[in-house]
């Protein structure tokens, strides 16, 4: 069903994941929550590494500038909603 711009067959899905998701990893959407209620300020250090299978190591770092608070405000409210 689409209605407008809104794919509700898509949202669904995306959430029947989203659930799928919080009951092979529980700890995460926990970690998750926890950052949404303490929020995320100017300055904080965000470090996100992969792991493969093969032993190889992917990072990245950043720094959040002002300018992104309210990307992660916006974050923080579209993952109440599901």
């Amino acid at each position: 069903m689409n209605f407008g711009n809104v794919d509700f067959s898509a949202l669904a899905k995306g959430k029947q994941a989203w659930d799928a998701f919080k009951r092979n990893h529980p700890k995460f959407p926990e970690f998750l929550k926890y950052i949404g209620n303490r929020g995320v300020s100017e300055g904080t250090e965000i470090d996100i590494t992969v792991k493969y299978p093969n032993g190889q190591n992917v990072n990245s770092s950043i720094k959040v500038k002002p300018e992104d608070v309210q990307l992660f405000n916006s974050m923080k409210d579209m993952l109440k909603k599901l």
